[in-house]
């Protein structure tokens, strides 16, 4: 089949004006290659039509038809797939962090990132109004899916978290988490104690909102997951299960204390259990490889020469520091609790994702957790789900398909498709073939907005 010129559309979307029966768009996207990560496959040749942020069309070249268009892109034979999904980060810190927090939107947008989920921070009111700034087009940056506040102990770890003591305080922090119109809930485990955390959780099934999180050390995942968690972030929490020392280790009251023991224990038949039921049960594990990394050797790496630290601004640079301190005295103590926790994460991916487990693709990043940095660190936990046994289909999906099935929105996200939000990028080359090609961004487009390579770098410029 010919080529068609950009010239030549344009002419027949400007003469097809006159015909009253042309449809119009907000914009077209021709001579794309379609990535189907769910089915591993590629269409060539495809003509993407959007209108008010959805895709209205998708079909085979666009060679001789009538059609009106505000915008045309030809994708010149590029790859397209639905924008990536970071679906753990943070923004956090307090009041004086609000304008810091708020300039990283656009690295996301940068790397690929259409959409967020945030995991709890002490900025609620400021996250939410940046959600319904970004929904409305007036502020660049990614969707944003939030937990709002964590739901915690009475002497709570994190600023701004909820404080529960008490079955009373459970039905008040549900009710004011609703009023809030978060998306899902998220649990901490400062001092939450076991039977309050099942009660949030059989509250939550009550009430149909979703539930993951941190587990306090003294619970048991299995009876969590029997009365509904839907998810689990971190690996700390699958792993207690797949232990059978685990009973003898709570009684001890060792809180983090057992990680080390439960690592040595490990029992890859039980862990074959474990993940089976979580597999029927439909709970989503977070795993946070990248983090757990880069927290691993935060001691023997020099991140001053980080490009990314430029697009981090002085206050949240200075919050960097507690986990460089943290991780001095792990040392000092002998403790290589960080290091074979890496090892035992990186262990457990393959046989969960072979037992069926939804694994999200979440990077973690934000104030405190040192230099993880927006954007890039999704890259870099894909890269480490890739590296430790998953193919790139699947490591795809743990970004762009299972982010949006966890929330109950696969009908409007995953995939290039009638009747999806046209979240898209169009990319160089097929990341199918390598995972690395996720970061050759040509355009991101967001809810339709498009932001080509030169809009990308130009914001990134503002930043520095």
């Amino acid at each position: 089949m010919k080529k068609i010129t950009y010239l030549s559309i344009l002419l027949i979307a400007l003469f097809s004006c006159e015909n009253e029966k042309t449809k119009s768009y907000d914009l077209v996207i021709y001579n794309a290659q379609i990535i189907d990560a769910e089915n591993e496959s590629i269409s060539e040749n495809q003509s993407i039509f959007i209108s008010e942020g959805e895709i209205v069309e998708v079909r085979k070249s666009i060679e001789n038809e009538k059609f009106a268009a505000d915008r045309l892109i030809d994708a010149g034979g590029k790859f397209v797939i639905p924008g990536l999904w970071d679906n753990h980060v943070h923004f956090r810190g307090g009041d004086t962090l609000v304008e810091e927090n708020k300039d990283l939107l656009p690295l996301f947008l940068a790397y690929g990132i259409t959409t967020v989920r945030d995991a709890g921070g002490d900025i609620t009111p400021s996250v939410m109004e940046w959600k319904d700034q970004i929904a409305n087009s007036e502020l660049d940056g990614p969707r944003i899916f939030s937990s709002g506040p964590k739901l915690d102990g009475d002497k709570p770890a994190w600023p701004g978290s909820i404080k529960v003591a008490n079955e009373d305080d459970i039905v008040a922090a549900l009710d004011s988490l609703e009023n809030l119109e978060v998306d899902y809930v998220k649990t901490y485990d400062g001092n939450l104690s076991a039977d309050n955390y099942y009660n949030i959780i059989e509250e939550t099934e009550k009430r149909g909102l979703k539930v993951t999180g941190h587990m306090p050390m003294s619970a048991d995942f299995m009876k969590a997951i029997s009365l509904g968690l839907d998810g689990a972030e971190h690996m700390y929490y699958p792993l207690k299960a797949c232990s059978p020392a685990a009973d003898s280790l709570t009684k001890l009251d060792l809180g983090y204390g057992m990680i080390e023991p439960l690592i040595d224990t490990y029992d890859p038949e039980l862990a074959a259990e474990v993940f089976a039921k979580m597999s029927e049960e439909n709970v989503y594990v977070t795993p946070t490889l990248y983090i757990g990394k880069t927290l691993a050797e935060i001691l023997d790496v020099d991140h001053q020469q980080d490009s990314l630290l430029n697009y981090i601004g002085p206050g949240i640079q200075k919050t960097y520091q507690d986990r460089v301190e943290g991780a001095k005295r792990a040392k000092a103590s002998g403790s290589k609790m960080r290091e074979k926790m890496e090892e035992i994460s990186v262990r457990m991916i393959e046989p969960l994702q072979n037992a069926g487990v939804k694994l999200l693709a979440g990077s973690d990043c934000g104030a405190f957790n040192s230099y993880v940095y927006p954007g890039e660190s999704l890259h870099g936990e894909l890269n480490a789900l890739s590296r430790a046994g998953l193919s790139n289909a699947q490591v795809i999906k743990t970004s762009i398909i299972n982010g949006p099935e966890f929330l109950d929105l696969g009908d409007k996200y995953g995939s290039v498709k009638e009747g999806k939000v046209a979240d898209i990028l169009i990319l160089d080359e097929n990341p199918l073939e390598s995972i690395d090609y996720l970061k050759k961004i040509k355009t991101v487009i967001k809810s339709g907005k498009v932001y080509d390579r030169e809009k990308l770098n130009t914001m990134l410029e503002n930043l520095r």
